[in-house]
């Protein structure tokens, strides 16, 4: 992972080592931000967002779980978004917009004094767990459990949450794994540290429901609704975890890991050892929407437009932010 020369902060496109946080940040003492995770895919005819209108909705929902005023429209991180892939010239890449409150007084209770910050990265970013998503994924069962439904939400996506996620894989890490999968308070199978879990039984797919202390996945619901045009039979239910001994297959998703099979659980293989033959399907019928090969019947990729010469000596005109900016530098 390399940085790219730009970035998107409160409102203007600015060189990546400018965009900088006070130490009194809130959100760096203690964990109130939310964020998203979006792909820019290379197609045929230009690089496009998958799903950046369903991504931008869940950042706003998760915004609003903790009572974080973003600033912007959805509309306006969204032209953010396209504006920050054609300042950097990129045709792929893995993008971060993250919303978090700033500088000001300590407490847990964000004072009216800290504002909110809204900044987006682009980064070049290939497969999540490497040569995994074409060989397969050696997990591991956590000792660490997700939090239960009524402690921290988890359909918010946001940074605290995390914290768990980092436990969970350092475990795996330290096991000479890929990666881990946490169960539930209750048990039961939930998700990996950082994806959505999918197991596949005599031809059914199989997945935890989304009461299962798991973030309800982008890439997870996409899958759902390919597998249903596969006609594939699929069943969100309640898992133990001795269903991933047993599994046909298994594979995990998400925005960064897109869909990964895993070729091992706990040092049991699963079936043969390689990703299986549904596994495939669903990995044809997912990346073929990016080369042509399957077809965009839900509008899932949203086209960024064609770089305009010195978009990158100008500053965007983005909202309250952006505006302001534009005033300070006039009355500079």
């Amino acid at each position: 992972m390399s940085n790219p020369p730009y970035l998107w902060h409160n409102g203007c496109i600015k060189p990546w080592a400018e965009a900088t946080c006070h130490v009194s940040t809130h959100a760096l003492h203690y964990g109130s931000s939310v964020f998203e995770g979006e792909r820019v895919y290379a197609t045929p005819t230009g690089p496009a967002y998958f799903r950046l209108a369903d991504h931008t909705a869940r950042l706003f929902e998760s915004a609003a779980v903790y009572d974080i005023e973003i600033g912007y429209s959805e509309s306006e991180i969204d032209a953010a978004c396209h504006e920050l892939i054609r300042a950097n010239r990129m045709r792929s890449a893995y993008v971060r917009p993250i919303v978090f409150r700033g500088a000001g007084e300590l407490g847990v209770l964000a004072k009216e004094g800290a504002p909110v910050e809204v900044a987006i990265m682009a980064l070049d970013w290939g497969a999540y767990l490497g040569e995994a998503i074409e060989n397969g994924a050696d997990v591991c069962v956590s000792s660490w459990h997700r939090p239960a439904p009524n402690t921290i939400p988890s359909w918010a996506k946001a940074g605290g949450n995390y914290l768990s996620s980092q436990l969970i894989a350092a475990e795996a890490r330290r096991g000479g794994y890929d990666e881990g999968i946490a169960l539930g308070s209750n048990g039961l199978l939930s998700e990996g540290a950082g994806e959505n879990l999918f197991l596949v039984k005599k031809g059914k797919l199989l997945t935890p429901p989304t009461s299962a202390g798991i973030l309800a996945g982008i890439t997870r619901d996409s899958v759902l609704i390919l597998a249903a045009e596969l006609g594939l039979p699929v069943e969100e239910r309640d898992l133990p975890r001795e269903a991933l001994y047993s599994a046909d297959e298994i594979f995990m998703t998400g925005t960064a890991a897109e869909i990964t099979p895993v070729r091992s659980v706990d040092r049991k293989q699963v079936g043969n050892g390689t990703p299986g033959p549904i596994t495939r399907q669903l990995q044809q019928a997912f990346f073929g929407l990016f080369d042509g090969r399957t077809e965009d019947r839900h509008g899932w990729l949203e086209y960024v437009a064609p770089v305009v010469p010195d978009l990158e000596r100008a500053p965007a005109d983005s909202g309250a932010h952006g505006r302001a900016h534009k005033q300070m530098e006039a009355s500079a």
